[in-house]
């Protein structure tokens, strides 16, 4: 049990800590509107890390039946995904280090209630965030025959690890949210998105 809440915990942030458009337009939010309102931006990104990670556990649970005889191959795809999602990864911090990297519209979210609404939908916008659950549901051991318990608490990790990082970008302050959003902050981020990624990857083909 405590495996699958730690395997959620460094998914969320493997997928939550590279800093992006989203993560700087939280920051703005904060900046300009007050915590409150950068904070329920912060909230909804992580809902929506929450959902994507719901959506491929119960996946991998529905097709349980037909996962036990190819348990072994799908451990391998689901690592070369992981590896490749690392790589675009790595490869994404490495040429945008230098870019300036310009955050959505961020004109009217002056409420809790608007901001998290808002950036909720621009967060599920991002289908590659499903496919990344996806690989590390199928590619855990467990897979064919799915515990509902350590499913929950897959998601429960992956939706506090994405919270407590997205609260932290929301209220860094200044000096942090300028370090975090700059090129070599973003570069660093990427760096250990990357690594954590692969080393899941590496994780779902080692025995036992």
């Amino acid at each position: 049990m405590t495996g699958a809440f730690l395997a959620g915990l460094v998914a969320g942030y493997g997928v939550a800590i590279p800093v992006g458009a989203i993560a700087i337009l939280i920051l703005g939010l904060s900046a300009r509107a007050g915590f409150r309102v950068g904070a329920a931006a912060a909230l909804a990104v992580a809902t929506a890390d929450g959902l994507y990670a719901a959506a491929a556990a119960l996946g991998g649970a529905g097709l349980a039946g037909f996962l036990a005889p190819v348990a072994g191959p799908l451990r391998l795809v689901a690592a070369l995904v992981l590896l490749g999602i690392a790589a675009h990864g790595l490869w994404r911090a490495w040429s945008a280090r230098r870019e300036v990297v310009k955050a959505p519209a961020g004109r009217g979210l002056h409420t809790p209630t608007r901001a998290y609404a808002a950036v909720l939908g621009l967060t599920l916008l991002n289908p590659a965030t499903v496919l990344y659950f996806a690989a590390l549901v199928l590619g855990r051991r467990d897979a064919a025959d799915p515990d509902p318990a350590a499913a929950a608490l897959f998601v429960t990790g992956a939706f506090l690890a994405s919270a407590s990082w997205q609260l932290l970008v929301a209220g860094g302050g200044s000096v942090v949210g300028r370090a975090l959003s700059g090129p070599r902050g973003r570069l660093v981020t990427g760096l250990v998105s990357s690594a954590l990624i692969a080393a899941l990857a590496v994780t779902t083909l080692l025995p036992g």
